[in-house]
């Protein structure tokens, strides 16, 4: 006989009843999709400039939707910085780039978006590129038009794919995407190869190529910047502040001005936890503990709470064993 999900009462059932999840927390972490809290097109739609601070784990992400941001932006900088303490260099595969996505969307509720290279190969390597991002949880992706192994966009030595091989990876990948909320963001790094006409110019065919965010990178100065938003004056475009990059800094309000839809900050977080760490390694290795900046740090029991210890005691004390409920939700006596 089908069990049901009624309320009906008998022995043994108020024991069942205090194992019920109601903490949203709690949702969290047995959900492995967890309900996001509106989409980029929404969003957008709301008029607002999207600022997405670049993360590199589930750890950095929590802190970012902690810190009240609509999206975080995965950075393939800091993923290659983290996973392989190496440079941005095409050295991450697809699936480790994947799984990194993967962790990162599942421990928080907004839209996360994702650095997918260039896709990892020709269109065919695109459609799956899709299909795991999107299973992964992410909002988006952004493709980009260089040849594989790629390079960061604010490194030298880049190469260019021919703009209709990367019309058409574009063209695949909003083919391959199962729902429409799911953004293809198609990125050039033609200006500093060909030159800002030739990247106004490829951004123009990934448009057309069906690329629902246009991605400029590295513009080099306030000029090129401007030449950006006046072409695309109607098209959601993407900044990427790329601290200490080619590009120059610029204010919220010039960007927002101009009309850009989202503004990644990919580095921020990556050194800033690179300087903070670097000082606590030198005073422990100088007194042989850390006792010097024990003062300095985040306190123990605030971290547990963070990362969401009160909620796993929750979790043992509602899945606890207990002599009084039997498997058939009975108690012993009954």
């Amino acid at each position: 006989m089908p069990v049901s999900a009624g309320n009906g009462a008998g022995p043994g059932r108020s024991a069942l009843a205090a194992r019920t999840l109601s903490s949203r927390e709690m949702a969290k972490l047995l959900s492995a999709s967890p309900a996001r809290k509106g989409t980029l097109r929404e969003l957008f739609d709301a008029g607002e400039m999207v600022l997405a601070p670049g993360c590199y784990d589930a750890l950095g992400a929590r802190l970012i939707e902690e810190a009240g941001f609509p999206a975080a932006y995965m950075t393939g900088f800091g993923s290659a910085a983290s996973r392989l303490g190496r440079p941005d260099v095409g050295l991450m595969t697809m699936p480790e780039m994947v799984d990194n996505a993967r962790r990162i969307a599942q421990a928080v509720e907004i839209p996360v978006i994702a650095d997918a290279d260039t896709g990892y190969g020709n269109p065919i390597n695109v459609i799956r590129t899709v299909v795991e991002y999107e299973a992964a949880g992410v909002s988006a992706i952004h493709l980009e038009d260089q040849v594989m192994p790629k390079k960061c966009g604010h490194l030298e030595g880049k190469q260019l794919i021919p703009a209709a091989e990367m019309a058409a990876k574009v063209s695949a990948a909003v083919s391959a995407r199962r729902s429409a909320e799911f953004l293809i963001i198609a990125r050039t790094d033609a200006r500093a190869v060909e030159g800002m006409d030739a990247a106004l110019e490829r951004a123009r065919l990934y448009r057309e190529a069906g690329a629902d965010v246009l991605f400029v990178e590295a513009p080099l100065n306030v000029g090129e910047i401007e030449a950006v938003a006046r072409r695309f004056p109607d098209v959601p475009l993407l900044f990427n502040y790329a601290e200490g990059g080619k590009t120059p800094p610029v204010s919220h309000e010039f960007l927002r001005e101009l009309g850009f839809s989202i503004v990644i900050f990919p580095l921020s977080t990556l050194l800033a936890a690179t300087g903070a760490i670097r000082p606590v390694l030198a005073s422990i290795k100088a007194n042989g503990s850390p006792i010097e900046v024990l003062s300095s740090l985040l306190p123990f029991e605030e971290f547990l709470d963070f990362i969401g210890m009160a909620e796993i005691r929750e979790l043992e004390q509602r899945f606890a064993h207990t002599d009084d409920v039997q498997p058939d939700g009975r108690s012993p006596d009954a």
